[in-house]
């Protein structure tokens, strides 16, 4: 290519394909130890990990072990629907230029990471087979429920995802600079048990307690390293580099029975999935308190509206399996939903009942061109 010439979209596209390949084809992919603690959550509830500045990072496996104490008496603590993924709290991660591409929960990282491989992360299925091969290992871990006075080990471990999957690498970063500032930020639950009250963020309810000693967190960094080098340096997929992966957490209220409710999708994003959880002050239903889910347009045109039970069998075909009661899962992976093609967007629901004080939990994982949010308003050119 001649200098000074300039590249079309197509052309970038291409390179950034043949770079990408390059990477996946001569990298040699890395995970390695970064951080490993016993915490105190009452005194240090936050973590922050500091990245190793080495390689294109893809993630990061997160792994959080403890032991949780019903310090009741007369009852037993119950795990609560959400369970052991409510071990940590919130997850937060800003990058080289100080975007923030992760403020979500654990929660929502763990169901997260069960969609993204199409059935429950971390899980063992028992095939019919004449061996010993099924549900051997304890990997995961947490009590159905911990009797008055006693304890439960608890073991969760998570994938904090950079990149969108172990081939696409659209937000990875490129952490091989001296300047390197970049940081995971992890806060571990403060209260895993609650006496009353609503468990959406608890692992276990119905009686008092806590943790019983230090949680154990430990982080490996998951990364590309030996990248495949050309005469100006390293070969890098620029449009993926380009790309944020960004995954956030966020709550509306003001819901009424009968009306649409609805929760705007933000611009300037490429929304490839959504969880919402309808919370109605506590209680959580399979589908009895809501009369539909509804994508509707700028021009108030339905893309699609079903009902909670059609919603459940969708979800079924990506987890093979249903997801607590309350969660609702909406894949738009075959065709995203583009903001800027669409104008505004809502995710509408429609309740059939609404306690006082409910809310609409909604996460959503998305793609983000950073020079589109640099440039706020602005529109890509050319």
């Amino acid at each position: 290519m001649a200098e000074g010439q300039t590249l079309s979209p197509q052309q970038m596209v291409q390179m950034n394909l043949l770079a990408r390949q390059a990477v996946l084809q001569n990298g040699l992919e890395m995970t390695q130890q970064i951080y490993s603690a016993a915490i105190d959550p009452a005194a240090q509830p936050t973590i922050n990990v500091p990245t190793r500045n080495v390689g294109l990072i893809k993630g990061f496996l997160v792994e959080v072990t403890g032991t949780v104490a019903n310090t009741g008496m007369t009852t037993a603590a119950t795990r609560t629907g959400f369970g052991s993924l409510n071990a940590i709290s919130q997850f937060a991660f800003s990058d080289l230029n100080n975007n923030q591409r992760i403020q979500t929960t654990g929660r929502h990282i763990g169901l997260l990471n069960s969609a993204r491989q199409g059935f429950g992360f971390g899980g063992a299925y028992s095939p019919n087979l004449p061996n010993g091969m099924g549900n051997n290992w304890t990997v995961q871990s947490a009590p159905a429920s911990i009797a008055a006075g006693a304890t439960g080990a608890l073991s969760q471990i998570y994938y904090v995802p950079l990149a969108y999957g172990a081939d696409d690498l659209r937000g990875a970063i490129y952490a091989g600079v001296v300047n390197a500032t970049m940081n995971l930020q992890i806060g571990i639950n403060a209260n895993p048990v609650i006496a009353s009250g609503d468990p959406l963020n608890a692992i276990y309810s119905g009686n008092t307690g806590g943790w019983s000693g230090d949680v154990t967190v430990t982080v490996y960094q998951v990364y590309i390293d030996q990248l495949p080098m050309g005469k100006g340096g390293p070969i890098l997929p620029a449009l993926d580099l380009n790309t944020i992966y960004d995954l956030k957490t966020s709550s509306v209220s003001g819901m009424s029975v009968g009306q649409d409710f609805a929760y705007s999708y933000s611009n300037f994003r490429e929304f490839l999935s959504t969880f919402a959880i309808y919370d109605q002050n506590g209680t959580y239903n399979v589908g009895t308190d809501v009369n539909y889910w509804a994508l509707q347009s700028a021009n108030f045109t339905n893309i699609w509206k079903y009902s909670a039970k059609i919603a459940a069998l969708f979800a079924r075909q990506t987890f093979m399996a249903d997801l607590p009661a309350g969660a609702y899962y909406f894949d738009h992976r075959r065709k995203p939903l583009l903001t800027n093609q669409y104008g505004n967007l809502e995710l509408v629901l429609n309740p059939s009942s609404a306690a006082a004080q409910s809310q609409l939990v909604v996460s959503t994982e998305a793609f983000a061109q950073i020079n589109q949010i640099v440039g706020a308003g602005s529109l890509p050119t050319g």
